[in-house]
């Protein structure tokens, strides 16, 4: 996945109207996102996880239906909006989000609710146009997912590294993080050869335990002639050392 530009409208701290040109920031390689406490770091992480997913990490997710994500500082007439350029999986798309909005209504006093709104584009790079896809919340949830192969909260854990989360992922239990990890790296070929390593495995223990068995059966027919002469080693078909034991027992 990569970001290339991110515009935010009235949305945490930001009052009015912001852009994020990533691609100019991440021209020169790394970059660091800094500024003091409150100038709104985290909100910018928190509005990209909002147009991928819209909600934001954790507990900053409160309030009904996530209409506290708007911005104190907003004015009155202007609606709260997330959106979002984007690569993944070699698609440019771009995702906006408008949260629900509490809103004077236009006749009469009072306020109402304006339902939240989504659209998913995708650039079509041969005719040099945006193409609509979806302005469905679920069917673009389920896009965006697939394509990022992460849910929300893998997302917040793993490439988000919001405050104090990531040591959730650390002390996650060891299938946990291997489910993710191997999401995240396509691991898939390597369990496939470890499932094949393991069933070749079975098999050639099975192919020895019968081979032992049949082994043990000859010993034993060996010392009903022999009488009390051979004593038979007190193994079982497959330990280790078995067919040594029975040729020394035999000589």
């Amino acid at each position: 996945m990569r970001l290339h530009r991110l515009d935010i409208t009235a949305f945490g701290p930001f009052g009015g109207s912001q852009s994020v040109d990533f691609d100019d920031l991440s021209a020169a390689g790394l970059f660091l996102l800094h500024g003091p406490t409150g100038a709104g770091k985290t909100s910018v992480l928190d509005a990209v996880c909002y147009a991928l997913y819209g909600s934001v990490p954790g507990a900053r997710q409160s309030g009904s239906q996530g209409m506290t994500l708007r911005s104190d500082h907003a004015a009155v007439g202007t609606r709260t909006e997330v959106r979002l350029e984007l690569t993944v999986a070699g698609r440019r798309l771009e995702v906006t989000r408008q949260p629900p909005w509490e809103r004077p209504k236009l006749r009469g006093k009072g306020t109402t609710v304006d339902k939240a709104q989504t659209w998913l584009r995708e650039h079509d790079a041969a005719a040099g146009t945006w193409k609509d896809l979806s302005r469905s919340h679920q069917e673009i949830g389920e896009e965006i997912t697939q394509l990022l192969g992460m849910s929300r909260e893998q997302f917040c854990q793993v490439v988000l590294l919001p405050q104090g989360d990531f040591a959730r992922f650390l002390r996650a239990d060891a299938e946990a993080r291997g489910k993710l990890l191997g999401r995240l790296f396509d691991t898939r070929r390597f369990a496939e050869v470890e499932k094949r390593l393991a069933e070749r495995r079975r098999t050639t223990e099975a192919q020895v335990r019968e081979g032992d068995a049949a082994l043990l059966a000859d010993a034993h027919r060996m010392q009903q002639a022999a009488g009390d002469a051979m004593a038979l080693p007190e193994l079982a078909p497959g330990d280790p050392g078995l067919a040594e034991a029975v040729l020394s027992a035999a000589a």
